[in-house]
Protein backbone atom coordinates (compact mmCIF):
# COMPACT_ATOMS: atom_id res chain seq x y z
CA UNK A 1 0.00 0.00 0.00
CA UNK A 2 3.16 2.46 0.77
CA UNK A 3 3.65 2.55 -3.21
CA UNK A 4 0.08 4.20 -4.27
CA UNK A 5 0.13 6.40 -1.11
CA UNK A 6 3.72 7.49 -2.13
CA UNK A 7 2.60 8.35 -5.81
CA UNK A 8 -0.73 10.05 -4.61
CA UNK A 9 1.44 12.62 -2.52
CA UNK A 10 3.45 13.17 -5.18
CA UNK A 11 0.96 13.99 -7.29
CA UNK A 12 -0.73 16.27 -4.29
CA UNK A 13 2.19 17.79 -3.64
CA UNK A 14 2.55 19.14 -7.71
CA UNK A 15 -1.10 20.01 -7.15
CA UNK A 16 -0.41 21.67 -4.43
CA UNK A 17 2.50 24.13 -6.00
CA UNK A 18 0.33 24.87 -9.17
CA UNK A 19 -2.29 25.41 -6.51
CA UNK A 20 -0.05 28.28 -4.45
CA UNK A 21 1.21 29.73 -7.81
CA UNK A 22 -2.51 29.91 -9.51
CA UNK A 23 -3.85 31.61 -5.89
CA UNK A 24 -0.64 34.50 -5.89
CA UNK A 25 -0.26 35.00 -9.31
CA UNK A 26 -3.66 34.54 -10.82
CA UNK A 27 -4.34 32.61 -14.02
CA UNK A 28 -3.25 35.24 -16.74
CA UNK A 29 0.65 33.73 -16.61
CA UNK A 30 -0.57 30.29 -17.14
CA UNK A 31 -3.07 31.51 -20.53
CA UNK A 32 -0.58 33.89 -21.46
CA UNK A 33 1.91 30.99 -21.72
CA UNK A 34 -0.09 28.63 -23.76
CA UNK A 35 -1.56 31.82 -25.65
CA UNK A 36 2.82 33.03 -26.95
CA UNK A 37 3.14 29.40 -28.53
CA UNK A 38 3.40 29.37 -32.05
CA UNK A 39 3.75 26.22 -34.62
CA UNK A 40 7.36 28.03 -35.73
CA UNK A 41 8.58 27.69 -31.87
CA UNK A 42 6.71 23.77 -31.55
CA UNK A 43 9.09 22.74 -34.68
CA UNK A 44 12.32 24.12 -32.99
CA UNK A 45 11.56 22.47 -29.82
CA UNK A 46 10.83 19.32 -31.83
CA UNK A 47 14.36 19.84 -33.25
CA UNK A 48 15.88 20.42 -30.08
CA UNK A 49 14.38 17.71 -28.24
CA UNK A 50 15.50 15.25 -31.21
CA UNK A 51 19.02 16.48 -30.86
CA UNK A 52 18.70 15.83 -26.91
CA UNK A 53 16.64 12.64 -27.67
CA UNK A 54 19.69 11.32 -29.28
CA UNK A 55 22.81 12.40 -27.30
CA UNK A 56 20.84 10.60 -24.01
CA UNK A 57 20.02 7.61 -26.19
CA UNK A 58 23.51 7.28 -26.88
CA UNK A 59 24.60 7.92 -23.14
CA UNK A 60 22.67 5.12 -22.58
CA UNK A 61 23.26 2.67 -25.13
CA UNK A 62 27.26 3.41 -23.85
CA UNK A 63 26.08 2.55 -20.14
CA UNK A 64 24.51 -0.72 -21.14
CA UNK A 65 27.23 -2.14 -23.57
CA UNK A 66 29.63 -1.24 -20.88
CA UNK A 67 27.42 -3.29 -18.18
CA UNK A 68 27.43 -6.14 -20.74
CA UNK A 69 24.38 -5.53 -22.47
CA UNK A 70 23.44 -5.19 -26.41
CA UNK A 71 21.41 -2.16 -27.24
CA UNK A 72 21.54 -0.70 -30.72
CA UNK A 73 21.14 3.00 -30.97
CA UNK A 74 17.85 2.89 -33.41
CA UNK A 75 15.88 0.72 -30.60
CA UNK A 76 17.61 2.91 -27.76
CA UNK A 77 16.46 6.28 -29.42
CA UNK A 78 12.54 4.92 -29.96
CA UNK A 79 12.17 3.31 -26.32
CA UNK A 80 14.31 7.40 -24.85
CA UNK A 81 11.02 8.73 -26.72
CA UNK A 82 8.62 6.40 -25.36
CA UNK A 83 9.74 7.07 -21.85
CA UNK A 84 9.78 10.88 -22.58
CA UNK A 85 6.64 10.89 -23.75
CA UNK A 86 5.24 8.63 -20.49
CA UNK A 87 7.01 10.99 -18.15
CA UNK A 88 5.77 13.81 -19.57
CA UNK A 89 2.02 12.42 -19.68
CA UNK A 90 1.69 10.36 -16.31
CA UNK A 91 1.89 11.60 -13.18
CA UNK A 92 5.47 11.47 -11.40
CA UNK A 93 7.80 11.53 -14.22
CA UNK A 94 9.78 8.78 -13.75
CA UNK A 95 7.35 6.32 -14.86
CA UNK A 96 8.57 5.95 -18.81
CA UNK A 97 12.31 5.53 -17.04
CA UNK A 98 10.58 2.83 -15.24
CA UNK A 99 9.53 1.29 -18.51
CA UNK A 100 12.58 1.98 -20.17
CA UNK A 101 15.02 0.22 -17.81
CA UNK A 102 12.48 -3.45 -17.26
CA UNK A 103 11.45 -3.62 -21.25
CA UNK A 104 15.15 -3.30 -21.81
CA UNK A 105 16.06 -5.66 -18.82
CA UNK A 106 13.22 -8.19 -19.63
CA UNK A 107 13.89 -7.92 -23.60
CA UNK A 108 17.75 -8.90 -22.42
CA UNK A 109 17.05 -11.82 -19.91
CA UNK A 110 19.07 -9.50 -17.44
CA UNK A 111 16.22 -7.54 -15.42
CA UNK A 112 18.55 -6.26 -12.58
CA UNK A 113 21.39 -5.12 -15.41
CA UNK A 114 19.11 -3.18 -17.22
CA UNK A 115 17.30 -1.44 -14.38
CA UNK A 116 20.60 -0.73 -13.31
CA UNK A 117 21.94 0.62 -16.75
CA UNK A 118 18.89 3.26 -16.63
CA UNK A 119 19.76 4.42 -13.34
CA UNK A 120 23.37 5.39 -14.21
CA UNK A 121 22.88 6.94 -17.13
CA UNK A 122 20.16 9.32 -15.82
CA UNK A 123 22.25 9.71 -12.64
CA UNK A 124 24.97 10.94 -15.06
CA UNK A 125 23.25 13.44 -16.39
CA UNK A 126 21.71 14.64 -13.32
CA UNK A 127 25.20 14.99 -12.08
CA UNK A 128 25.92 16.80 -15.07
CA UNK A 129 22.93 19.56 -14.26
CA UNK A 130 24.20 19.60 -10.47
CA UNK A 131 27.79 19.77 -11.61
CA UNK A 132 27.00 22.86 -13.82
CA UNK A 133 24.19 24.28 -11.76
CA UNK A 134 26.63 24.62 -9.12
CA UNK A 135 29.60 26.47 -10.87
CA UNK A 136 27.02 28.42 -12.66
CA UNK A 137 25.54 29.90 -9.39
CA UNK A 138 29.14 30.28 -7.52
CA UNK A 139 30.48 31.96 -10.67
CA UNK A 140 27.62 33.99 -12.40
CA UNK A 141 26.81 37.06 -10.16
CA UNK A 142 22.50 37.00 -9.36
CA UNK A 143 20.88 37.78 -6.91
CA UNK A 144 19.63 34.48 -6.53
CA UNK A 145 23.07 32.78 -6.40
CA UNK A 146 24.12 33.58 -2.67
CA UNK A 147 20.52 31.74 -1.70
CA UNK A 148 21.16 28.68 -4.27
CA UNK A 149 24.50 28.37 -3.58
CA UNK A 150 24.29 27.99 -0.20
CA UNK A 151 21.59 25.47 -0.94
CA UNK A 152 23.80 23.67 -3.52
CA UNK A 153 26.39 23.80 -1.32
CA UNK A 154 24.85 22.18 1.45
CA UNK A 155 23.16 19.48 -0.57
CA UNK A 156 26.73 18.87 -1.79
CA UNK A 157 27.99 18.60 1.72
CA UNK A 158 25.27 16.04 2.15
CA UNK A 159 26.04 13.59 -0.98
CA UNK A 160 29.71 13.86 0.22
CA UNK A 161 28.51 12.76 3.59
CA UNK A 162 26.64 9.94 1.46
CA UNK A 163 29.22 8.92 -0.63
CA UNK A 164 32.79 8.44 2.39
CA UNK A 165 29.31 6.52 4.44
CA UNK A 166 28.92 4.34 1.60
CA UNK A 167 32.62 3.90 0.55
CA UNK A 168 33.05 3.56 4.27
CA UNK A 169 30.70 0.62 4.44
CA UNK A 170 31.95 -0.71 0.78
CA UNK A 171 35.92 -1.22 2.59
CA UNK A 172 34.55 -2.92 5.58
CA UNK A 173 32.42 -5.46 3.53
CA UNK A 174 35.25 -5.78 0.92
CA UNK A 175 37.67 -6.74 4.37
CA UNK A 176 34.99 -9.12 5.79
CA UNK A 177 34.72 -10.78 2.53
CA UNK A 178 32.11 -13.63 1.99
CA UNK A 179 28.94 -11.92 2.70
CA UNK A 180 26.24 -11.58 0.48
CA UNK A 181 25.65 -7.92 1.09
CA UNK A 182 29.79 -6.93 0.92
CA UNK A 183 29.25 -8.87 -2.72
CA UNK A 184 26.41 -7.01 -3.78
CA UNK A 185 27.90 -3.58 -2.38
CA UNK A 186 31.56 -4.06 -4.33
CA UNK A 187 29.82 -5.75 -7.63
CA UNK A 188 27.27 -2.17 -7.64
CA UNK A 189 30.35 -0.03 -7.30
CA UNK A 190 32.35 -2.28 -9.87
CA UNK A 191 29.30 -1.89 -12.55
CA UNK A 192 28.92 1.58 -11.72
CA UNK A 193 33.17 2.19 -12.18
CA UNK A 194 33.12 0.47 -15.46
CA UNK A 195 29.54 2.44 -16.55
CA UNK A 196 30.46 5.77 -16.12
CA UNK A 197 34.17 6.07 -15.61
CA UNK A 198 36.17 3.18 -17.81
CA UNK A 199 37.98 4.59 -20.71
CA UNK A 200 35.87 3.26 -23.47
CA UNK A 201 32.62 4.76 -21.25
CA UNK A 202 33.13 8.07 -19.60
CA UNK A 203 34.94 10.60 -22.45
CA UNK A 204 31.32 9.64 -24.49
CA UNK A 205 29.06 9.93 -21.21
CA UNK A 206 30.48 13.31 -20.28
CA UNK A 207 30.33 14.44 -24.03
CA UNK A 208 26.90 13.27 -24.37
CA UNK A 209 26.16 14.37 -20.71
CA UNK A 210 27.03 18.06 -22.22
CA UNK A 211 25.46 17.71 -25.53
CA UNK A 212 22.02 16.82 -23.66
CA UNK A 213 22.42 19.56 -21.09
CA UNK A 214 23.05 22.27 -23.44
CA UNK A 215 19.97 21.35 -25.17
CA UNK A 216 18.17 21.60 -22.16
CA UNK A 217 19.16 24.84 -21.26
CA UNK A 218 18.43 26.52 -24.61
CA UNK A 219 15.53 24.91 -24.70
CA UNK A 220 14.50 27.55 -21.66
CA UNK A 221 16.11 30.11 -23.17
CA UNK A 222 13.71 30.05 -26.21
CA UNK A 223 10.97 29.67 -23.42
CA UNK A 224 11.66 32.75 -21.84
CA UNK A 225 12.10 34.57 -25.44
CA UNK A 226 8.39 33.36 -26.32
CA UNK A 227 7.51 34.61 -22.96
CA UNK A 228 8.75 38.47 -23.62
CA UNK A 229 11.86 38.09 -21.32
CA UNK A 230 14.41 40.82 -22.74
CA UNK A 231 17.32 39.72 -20.34
CA UNK A 232 20.53 38.69 -21.42
CA UNK A 233 21.52 35.11 -21.85
CA UNK A 234 24.12 35.56 -19.41
CA UNK A 235 21.52 36.90 -17.05
CA UNK A 236 19.00 34.22 -17.59
CA UNK A 237 21.20 30.71 -17.32
CA UNK A 238 21.24 30.94 -13.57
CA UNK A 239 17.60 31.21 -12.78
CA UNK A 240 17.03 28.52 -15.68
CA UNK A 241 19.37 26.02 -14.40
CA UNK A 242 17.85 26.61 -10.77
CA UNK A 243 14.66 25.70 -12.24
CA UNK A 244 15.89 22.52 -14.16
CA UNK A 245 17.59 21.65 -10.92
CA UNK A 246 14.01 21.83 -9.30
CA UNK A 247 12.47 19.52 -12.46
CA UNK A 248 13.86 16.58 -10.35
CA UNK A 249 12.27 16.64 -7.01
CA UNK A 250 9.92 13.70 -7.29
CA UNK A 251 6.78 15.99 -6.37
CA UNK A 252 4.96 16.76 -9.82
CA UNK A 253 2.50 15.63 -11.95
CA UNK A 254 4.52 15.10 -15.84
CA UNK A 255 7.42 17.73 -14.93
CA UNK A 256 4.60 20.24 -13.85
CA UNK A 257 5.12 21.43 -9.98
CA UNK A 258 8.47 22.30 -8.58
CA UNK A 259 9.64 23.84 -11.78
CA UNK A 260 6.97 26.50 -12.07
CA UNK A 261 7.60 27.64 -8.64
CA UNK A 262 11.48 27.59 -8.20
CA UNK A 263 11.47 29.98 -11.74
CA UNK A 264 8.40 32.06 -10.69
CA UNK A 265 10.98 32.47 -7.21
CA UNK A 266 13.82 33.04 -9.26
CA UNK A 267 12.58 35.14 -11.75
CA UNK A 268 11.12 37.53 -8.81
CA UNK A 269 14.20 37.39 -7.30
CA UNK A 270 16.24 38.56 -10.22
CA UNK A 271 13.95 41.72 -10.39
CA UNK A 272 12.16 39.87 -13.52
CA UNK A 273 9.24 39.43 -12.07
CA UNK A 274 7.41 36.01 -10.40
CA UNK A 275 4.54 36.15 -13.35
CA UNK A 276 7.13 36.62 -15.91
CA UNK A 277 9.00 33.64 -14.78
CA UNK A 278 6.12 31.52 -14.24
CA UNK A 279 5.05 32.07 -18.15
CA UNK A 280 8.66 31.14 -18.70
CA UNK A 281 7.93 27.94 -17.05
CA UNK A 282 4.98 27.22 -18.76
CA UNK A 283 5.61 27.53 -22.41
CA UNK A 284 8.56 25.13 -21.31
CA UNK A 285 6.37 23.20 -20.40
CA UNK A 286 4.54 23.16 -23.89
CA UNK A 287 7.89 22.72 -25.48
CA UNK A 288 8.89 19.82 -23.57
CA UNK A 289 5.88 17.92 -24.02
CA UNK A 290 5.49 18.97 -27.63
CA UNK A 291 9.40 17.45 -28.00
CA UNK A 292 8.60 14.05 -26.44
CA UNK A 293 5.36 13.79 -28.52
CA UNK A 294 7.56 10.95 -31.10
CA UNK A 295 7.04 8.72 -28.29
CA UNK A 296 3.09 8.64 -28.37
CA UNK A 297 4.36 8.00 -32.57
CA UNK A 298 6.62 4.68 -31.09
CA UNK A 299 3.65 3.71 -28.62
CA UNK A 300 1.41 3.62 -31.25
CA UNK A 301 3.39 1.57 -33.66
CA UNK A 302 4.49 -1.09 -31.34
CA UNK A 303 0.91 -1.09 -29.93
CA UNK A 304 0.05 -1.91 -33.78
CA UNK A 305 2.63 -4.13 -33.88
CA UNK A 306 1.75 -6.49 -31.59
CA UNK A 307 -2.24 -6.21 -32.81
CA UNK A 308 -0.89 -7.89 -36.09
CA UNK A 309 1.37 -10.03 -34.30
CA UNK A 310 -1.78 -11.26 -32.56
CA UNK A 311 -0.06 -10.60 -29.28
CA UNK A 312 -0.58 -7.26 -28.09
CA UNK A 313 1.75 -6.55 -25.00
CA UNK A 314 0.10 -4.94 -22.11
CA UNK A 315 1.40 -7.06 -19.39
CA UNK A 316 4.64 -5.03 -19.24
CA UNK A 317 2.70 -1.40 -19.19
CA UNK A 318 0.21 -2.70 -16.65
CA UNK A 319 2.71 -3.99 -14.21
CA UNK A 320 5.02 -0.80 -14.71
CA UNK A 321 1.54 1.09 -14.05
CA UNK A 322 0.97 -0.82 -10.27
CA UNK A 323 4.35 -0.50 -9.20
CA UNK A 324 3.59 3.17 -9.70
CA UNK A 325 0.46 2.78 -7.84
CA UNK A 326 -1.17 4.67 -11.67
CA UNK A 327 -4.84 3.52 -12.24
CA UNK A 328 -4.89 0.24 -14.70
CA UNK A 329 -6.79 -0.14 -17.72
CA UNK A 330 -7.76 -3.12 -19.82
CA UNK A 331 -8.39 -3.06 -23.82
Amino acid sequence: MRRPVWAWLRVFGGLGILAGLLWHLGSGAFLDGLRRVDPGTLLAALAIGLLTTVFSAWRWCLVARALGLRLTLGRAVADYYRALFLNAALPGGVLGDVHRAVGHGRSAHALGRGVRAVVLERAAGQFALFATGAAVLLVRPSPVSAQAAGLLTSTGALIATAAVAVAAIAVACWSRGASRGGRAVRATLAEARRALLSRGSWPGVALSSAVVLAGYLGMFLLAARVAGVTAPPAELVPLVVLALLAMALPLNIGGWGPREGVAAWAFGAAGLGAAQGLTTAVVYGVLAFAAALPGAGVLLVRWGSGLRAGRPQFELEEGVLAEQGAPQRRP
